[in-house]
């Protein structure tokens, strides 16, 4: 009896997560199009997310004392924490314009492309090797997203290129977070991740904002309503600690499958919410296409692991072992930045936000806090 009800817990977890992260992704589509609530600021938006997850971050560890802070110098803040939430405000504001120009199913088609990103980039960061195998998965993964563009009805290059210029900075947010974070031993939970990250992205984005979207506010008449922002960004920092939870409970892989299993049940659920989205024959083989890529770059990485941990611990080079958390960082075919999901509102995991699917911390480190605060967490 008690292993059906751990079991169905987890199913709730997982229910609750996927439940939050395709809300989140077709709340702000509702949000800025503007054919609906007609808010077309994703850069207001996105702000008013930052600030929000900041202040309650801040509430729980300043206030309440419900989490302690780490210890963190200026340099470290210097040298890592900005940069990191640099990249990280970019892709939550580019991928919250895609929102304006292309429809919520093609979005999350051009999310399969995050391994990709990923990939790229911790090679040219030097924290991964060029491999053939991994190499030609890629360009797989490349060719079904290539083939679903070419089968979109309502191809818009604008929209395109935002969102996918929020993958790759996305990408280096999470490879950075790697190289810069971790490597200095430091170790962030959701909760101190929005705490340092979130004040500082908020800054990032007030000059875009000020350039940009400001004097469009002042012109145009703003329809404003405290519920609906209050909401959405709820939903956003909700989202971030159901992933918390979720890997917590199960793990990484476990959220990467039921990253896509919400990929797909967002695609269709998206041509009902909003009628004007099509899917073509063309969109679906390409994704498919290109999820197969992302599955079989995935088992690679896990057999990669699986090997390592049969091995010594000191018979294993300390670039091998890095291996074992470095393939974690590839977020799953979706994205939960992500607040984007539009990308979330954290800065170090699979998801926070912003994609708002995207993770505060990176999935290696949210699998190793999962086991040792996860329940503290999750009640």
């Amino acid at each position: 009896m008690l292993i059906n009800k751990s079991l169905l817990l987890t199913y709730l977890y997982l229910l609750i997560y996927i439940s939050l992260s395709s809300g989140v992704i077709l709340y702000n589509k509702w949000v800025l199009s503007t054919k609906y609530f007609n808010f077309p600021f994703p850069i207001t938006l996105t702000m008013i997310h930052m600030g929000f997850s900041g202040a309650v971050a801040f509430l729980l560890v300043r206030v309440f004392k419900v989490v302690t802070p780490v210890k963190m110098t200026f340099e470290i803040y210097a040298t890592c924490v900005v940069p990191i939430s640099a990249f990280f405000a970019s892709s939550l504001w580019f991928g919250n314009t895609a929102y304006l120009h292309i429809s919520v199913a093609f979005i999350q088609m051009l999310k399969a492309l995050m391994p990709v990103a990923t990939f790229l980039m911790a090679v040219c960061c030097g924290t991964d090797k060029l491999r053939c195998d991994l190499f030609l998965n890629m360009v797989l993964v490349s060719i079904g997203v290539v083939i679903s563009s070419y089968g979109e009805i309502h191809f818009n290059i604008v929209g395109t290129l935002y969102q996918v210029t929020g993958i790759f900075a996305e990408a280096l947010r999470l490879v950075l977070t790697q190289v810069l974070l971790q490597k200095k031993g430091l170790t962030l939970n959701p909760v101190t991740s929005l705490y340092y990250i979130a004040p500082c992205s908020f800054l990032f984005l007030f000059v875009p904002w000020y350039l940009l979207e400001q004097p469009l506010m002042e012109v145009q008449q703003i329809r404003f309503n405290f519920w609906i922002f209050f909401s959405n960004a709820l939903c956003a920092l909700a989202l971030n600690f159901s992933i918390f939870l979720v890997i917590g409970r199960t793990g990484a892989v476990t959220v990467r499958v039921a990253g896509v299993l919400k990929d797909w049940i967002l695609i269709a659920l998206s041509t009902v919410v909003f009628p004007e989205s099509t899917i073509t024959g063309l969109n679906i083989i390409g994704y498919a296409i290109a999820l197969c890529g992302v599955v079989l770059y995935n088992y690679l990485k896990v057999k990669d692991v699986r090997a390592l941990n049969q091995l010594p611990s000191d018979a294993a080079p300390e670039k091998s072992r890095t291996t074992i958390k470095d393939w974690k960082l590839d977020k799953k075919s979706s994205d939960v930045y992500d607040d984007n999901g539009n990308n979330g509102s954290g800065p170090n995991s699979t998801t926070p936000d912003v994609d708002e699917e995207a993770p505060l911390i990176p999935s290696s480190r949210l699998s190793h806090i999962g086991r040792t605060q996860g329940s503290g967490l999750g009640g």
